[in-house]
């Protein structure tokens, strides 16, 4: 695996020095100050790279941009409204400029309005650290009492509802506030600027777009994209997702190992391919990661490895972003499936044998809390992880035995 690391800009609390001193060898990005449809130039591209080409103190990092996470997809496209064909050319574009830059790789996304969906992001764990959570119950109060969204009591079971409803009861108005900030961050870019109002305004906007709509709209997409992909040498992964069951009343169509066959067959291209993101599928009980790797693994261009624990068996239910060796996915497993497709990738001579992976995600530990980062992407807790899946790898392929 080539061990990549995401890098949110400039801004980043976690510096290129951070990434450094973690030793990895490729970062992920993405050009985050750019309005979604809008075309990435190559200026924009060239200033990006040479951010990422410097440390702190001038000397060079050595590091590459090597994966773009994501190139946003605009809500226009998904819907097929306003100005979707332009954002579609500008899309294109944009993949022409990245590939010019030398950059192979596009992570994008066709989920509806929401990129993530947490309902707390710094929850304790018993030895202090912090993760991401997703609970059932609080989102359900989020959605029926805060959002008050038109039908959504009827999208949850009764019993869900009623400690929803007590739930709601017991917080005071700091606390519905942080829930509902917690829920809006995963909006692209708007943790600071959406209203509660603009996130319905959003939601109205697909009540015409039913999942087999949202489906035939992604495939018309792919028509267009993934054939300019294969021609000028871009591997495109679509992430799924996160999480992977039906939200907010909106189509979920990349959840499930079904979602993705029926994407991966829409356009049966080697460009056409996936991001498998162990954490978001691993999400559901009845997703198989390690079989997953097996049988779409010559169309992973790109993978995130992260664990989460699941409250029950429920498809839709609570969950915790665990340690990355913790949790109900098996993680060396999935690893030793990865390197079983890189083998053969090296014996078929593909130039893409070495899988770029990033340690996706984290616990906050140690100096992490306080720091302030992006949640969800600390320093030390994401080079814990990336530790523990190379020393993974490392014992996988010693002496051969992978």
């Amino acid at each position: 695996m080539r061990h990549v690391w995401r890098w949110f800009g400039p801004k980043d609390r976690v510096s290129i020095d951070d990434m450094m001193q973690a030793g990895v060898q490729g970062v992920v990005t993405a050009l985050h100050h750019l309005p979604s449809g809008a075309p990435w130039t190559p200026e924009e591209i060239a200033r990006r790279q040479a951010q990422i080409a410097a440390m702190r103190d001038g000397t060079p990092s050595g590091l590459k941009w090597e994966v773009v996470e994501s190139l946003p997809v605009s809500e226009a496209i998904k819907t097929q409204s306003g100005d979707w064909r332009a954002h579609v050319e500008n899309w294109i574009a944009s993949m022409r400029n990245l590939k010019a830059a030398g950059i192979e790789v596009i992570c994008y996304n066709f989920m509806p309005v929401l990129d993530w969906t947490r309902t707390d992001l710094a929850w304790r764990r018993p030895n202090g650290a912090t993760c991401m959570r997703f609970d059932f119950t609080d989102f359900a109060a989020f959605d029926i009492h805060i959002l008050k969204r038109a039908g959504a009591a009827e999208d949850f079971p009764e019993g869900i509802r009623d400690e929803a409803a007590r739930r709601f009861a017991a917080m005071d108005e700091a606390r519905r506030e942080q829930l509902a900030g917690n829920v809006v961050f995963g909006l692209p870019g708007a943790a600071e600027n959406f209203s509660l109002e603009d996130v319905r305004d959003l939601l109205d906007s697909y009540a015409p777009v039913t999942d087999a709509v949202l489906r035939r709209n992604f495939h018309d997409f792919l028509e267009q994209v993934a054939p300019v992909a294969q021609e000028i040498g871009v591997r495109l992964c679509c992430h799924p997702d996160d999480p992977p069951f039906g939200l907010l009343g909106l189509p979920r169509i990349m959840s499930t190992e079904a979602d993705y066959a029926e994407r991966l067959a829409a356009v049966d291209l080697p460009a056409n391919g996936i991001t498998l993101c162990s954490g978001s599928l691993g999400a559901r009980p009845d997703n198989d990661l390690p079989g997953m790797m097996e049988r779409f693994g010559a169309r992973v261009h790109f993978l995130h490895l992260r664990n989460v624990r699941r409250d029950g068996d429920a498809i839709r239910g609570s969950f915790f972003e665990d340690e990355h060796l913790g949790g109900q996915t098996d993680m060396v497993a999935l690893v030793a499936s990865v390197l079983r497709e890189e083998e053969r990738r090296r014996k078929a001579g593909r130039a893409d044998a070495a899988i770029p992976m990033r340690p996706d995600h984290g616990q906050d530990i140690l100096d992490d809390i306080g720091r302030g980062g992006q949640p969800g992407y600390p320093a030390i807790g994401r080079l814990k992880g990336l530790a523990e899946l190379r020393g993974v790898e490392a014992a996988l392929t010693h002496q051969g035995s992978a």
